[in-house]
């Protein structure tokens, strides 16, 4: 059995609990052991701490690397900004022994040390590369039907050139996964356009972040999708959130969530009534 050191991050505990049960759910089904990290802080957000104090930034994801490390597990992320953040923080601190050093100055004050060998993983990537389509799809008891549009997110994939996971402009990752469900992935134009909410865009300038939704909403609508699946729980907040002011309709599942539909969840268990935009299966 796989074992992962489980990273729940802040959105999807605080605003869409479905998410991780339904990843917990569908986890178990394929044999895969997530253990709680205890103690885990925020990753933290790489396109704000990271902008601000890069050291801070590092020793803040140090020590979510350093709690995997001493249960000697690799981390599994659901949410691609905690993935983007803590995997580019392994990485850098793997890279360059002197930085750190410096922030295991740092940890030292609070008792704590990270000695970079900690992995780290997205849940989507898991299923893709560790348990592989087949054995997902054989695990579908109940096959959907739905027209979907997949969104990959900023972070999941780049940098491309240090996660090396699929091609960054036109990935397949995603869409094979949904189709393991039964479900079908549309294409569409500006698939790989950002949600809108990254960077602190949306809190510095909510007005050009809905600008981004909007485009991305009108191309899914296009398409025909009847769903938005994603594999984020900050883009999935932009989504949710934002299409009423915008008048539009696509309710939107975590990956894990269409998943968990497809294994026989039954829908009061992926807590949809969470969701801001109604869910109607």
């Amino acid at each position: 059995m796989a074992k992962y050191a489980f990273f729940l991050g802040c959105i999807a505990p605080l605003r869409y609990p479905g998410i991780e049960k339904s990843t917990r759910e569908v986890c178990k089904a394929l044999n895969i052991e997530l253990v709680d990290l205890q103690d885990a802080s925020c990753c933290p957000a790489p396109g704000v701490i990271r902008a601000f104090n890069k050291k801070t930034w590092l020793a803040a994801a140090a020590r979510n690397l350093a709690l995997a490390e001493k249960a000697g597990l690799p981390i599994v992320t659901i949410c691609n900004g905690c993935y983007g953040s803590l995997f580019d923080a392994a990485h850098e601190l793997k890279e360059d022994p002197a930085l750190l050093a410096e922030v295991n100055k740092i940890l030292a004050e609070i008792g704590m040390e990270y000695k970079g060998t900690t992995v780290v993983r997205h849940f989507a990537e898991v299923l893709y590369n560790d348990v592989g389509v087949d054995a997902s799809k054989a695990r579908i008891t109940n096959p959907l039907q739905y027209k979907v549009a997949a969104f990959y997110g900023c972070h999941f994939l780049k940098p491309s050139n240090i996660k090396d996971l699929d091609d960054p402009e036109n990935p397949r990752i995603l869409d094979e996964l949904i189709e393991t469900t039964g479900a079908k992935s549309m294409p569409r134009n500006q698939k790989m356009l950002c949600c809108g909410a990254g960077g602190g865009l949306k809190a510095a300038f909510g007005d050009v972040a809905k600008k981004f939704t909007q485009t991305n909403l009108e191309n899914m609508q296009a398409s025909g999708a009847q769903f938005i699946i994603d594999v984020c729980p900050f883009c999935h907040l932009q989504f949710d959130g934002t299409q009423k002011d915008l008048g539009f309709n696509i309710p939107v599942l975590h990956l894990s969530q269409l998943m968990g539909l497809a294994m026989g969840m039954e829908a009061k268990d992926l807590a949809l009534s969470a969701h801001i935009t109604p869910v109607v299966l």
